[in-house]
């Protein structure tokens, strides 16, 4: 049981376990969930970590953004009301997140991060994300992981 299902758990959040066989040459973690579970793959969502601000005040948080689109970096960071983002490095994220690359989810992060969600996600009943580890997804309602999230919605891929 890793970390996102515990606290998806504590929360008595309902949520779907999804396991499936990940092909460690495969670095298209969502596009392999998406085919191996079946479902459309505008319904499974990355997490991404970023940095906001400069190397001054340098400030991590998580962008969850559909796995068929990219980042708008600038729009991620307006929406968490700062000027510029940047993505981070993967050993940095995996150390911030306490996740592998792959496997980072948006519940359960070793450090509490800021939150934005894109936008689509709510035109879609039941997301799929990373459930703490490759070749595992949750599914859960938008609105159950903005309350365990604190996230914010904004349209912040393209």
């Amino acid at each position: 049981m890793t970390p996102a299902i515990r606290i998806a758990e504590a929360a008595e959040i309902t949520i779907g376990i999804h396991h499936y066989e990940h092909d460690p040459s495969n670095q298209q973690y969502g596009l392999e969930a998406a085919e191996a579970l079946g479902v459309p793959v505008d319904s499974v969502f990355k997490t991404l970590v970023i940095d906001l601000g400069d190397s001054h005040e340098n400030h991590s948080a998580i962008a969850v953004i559909p796995v068929s689109k990219t980042l708008n970096l600038k729009a991620a960071a307006m929406a968490l009301g700062r000027k510029n983002a940047t993505m981070t490095q993967p050993k940095k994220a995996e150390r911030i997140t306490g996740y592998v690359r792959g496997g980072i989810s948006p519940l359960g992060t070793r450090t509490a991060l800021d939150t934005v969600i894109d936008l689509s996600s709510s035109k879609i009943g039941r997301l799929y994300c990373s459930g703490g580890k490759r070749g595992l997804d949750i599914s859960i309602e938008l609105e159950d992981l903005l309350q365990l999230t604190n996230a914010k919605l904004a349209p912040i891929a393209k």
